[in-house]
């Protein structure tokens, strides 16, 4: 699953399933994509329970969504006791089944590889990886051997191209992750 900046890897994780809903093999999903109901969109997720080093196919029977939560009921997986050995799983999609990009818009792991630089050139880091939440999106960047974690707002982030990612940062925001 490694990859260089600007690439488009293979697989790009989607969510996390988090617990069994019902008892008829349907599970709740913790949902990474800004729209839930592109799970609708699915033909097939890859279930891994060690970050994509082993992967098992399933077919999605259906997904539906509930606000910021998706029920997903998948072919094989029909009663409770199945769905709750699938909890904890990280779910995969194929990047040929990432919906389009409407204009502005880009995928996070995009980010992932790239050069953190300041708005005045000074290098800051490299980003490691994009941490998601329902509250805040960070960036994780390895700044000088330690981790620093950058909220991945608007404010913040003035550009980004195949090679580095261009960061307006407050003055301090540095200062407090060391």
């Amino acid at each position: 699953m490694k990859e260089t900046a600007g690439t488009r890897p293979e697989f790009v994780v989607v969510g996390v399933l988090s617990k069994p809903h019902g008892i008829r093999g349907e599970l709740k999903v913790y949902s990474y994509a800004e729209r839930p109901e592109s799970f609708q969109e699915y033909a097939r997720l890859l279930l891994s329970p060690d970050q994509g080093e082993h992967q098992t196919a399933y077919e999605v029977e259906r997904a539906r969504v509930l606000g910021r939560q998706v029920i997903l009921k998948l072919k094989g997986c029909d009663d409770r006791n199945t769905a709750e050995t699938l909890v904890g799983q990280t779910l995969w999609v194929g990047n040929e089944e990432l919906p389009p990009l409407e204009a502005g818009e880009f995928y996070l792991y995009e980010l992932e590889g790239k050069e953190a630089v300041s708005e005045d050139g000074r290098h800051l880091g490299q980003v490691r990886r994009v941490l998601t939440s329902d509250t805040q999106d960070l960036l994780a960047i390895d700044h000088q051997g330690k981790e620093v974690l950058v909220p991945l707002v608007a404010a913040f982030l003035v550009s980004h191209d195949a090679t580095r990612v261009v960061l307006r940062l407050p003055p301090g925001l540095l200062e407090i992750n060391s």
